[in-house]
């Protein structure tokens, strides 16, 4: 029985970790700037040089840039990964249902890849947006809680 459980979770875990790796593969973020050496080398007490003033103001430009595109990133990657949770959860319950522990695995595997893109979306730009992605978070936990629990019971 514990072996089951045990699976069941494994199983769960390559399913997020293969959509989450899915996406980072096939649609790569933007790349946080390198912090300069040089600033490194200044001391508290020693004022910096006009070089390393240069520096960590271009630092600081490319840091600004680099959260500037990273908002977008974070929301288009939460839409693609609710997507596939979608997807995951859907022939879970459909297709699948019929093999109950890999069902189950493939099941919270959705429910793990619902986490991410409510995370991913909760990084994000739009106030609005992240509030309509806890809206759909929310309603999937719903049906599912439904599907999976309620509809079966009354089923049996």
């Amino acid at each position: 029985m514990i072996i089951r459980l045990i699976y069941t979770m494994f199983l769960a875990l390559l399913i997020a970790l293969f959509v989450g790796l899915g996406i980072d593969s096939f649609y790569p973020g933007p790349k946080a700037p390198q912090y300069p050496a040089e600033l490194d080398a200044v001391r508290q007490g020693c004022e910096e040089t006009a070089e390393q003033k240069a520096l960590r103001k271009e630092f600081n430009q490319d840091q600004n840039k680099f959260q500037e595109e990273s908002m977008p990133y974070n929301r288009n990657v939460s839409i693609i990964s609710l997507i596939a949770a979608i997807i995951i959860l859907i022939s879970s319950l459909t297709l699948l249902s019929k093999i109950k522990m890999i069902a189950d695995g493939i099941l919270l595997g959705g429910v793990l890849t619902t986490m991410y893109a409510i995370i991913r979306g909760l990084m994000s730009d739009n106030s609005q947006f992240r509030f309509l992605i806890a809206a759909i978070g929310l309603i999937i936990a719903l049906v599912l809680g439904y599907i999976k629990f309620i509809r079966q019971k009354n089923n049996l």
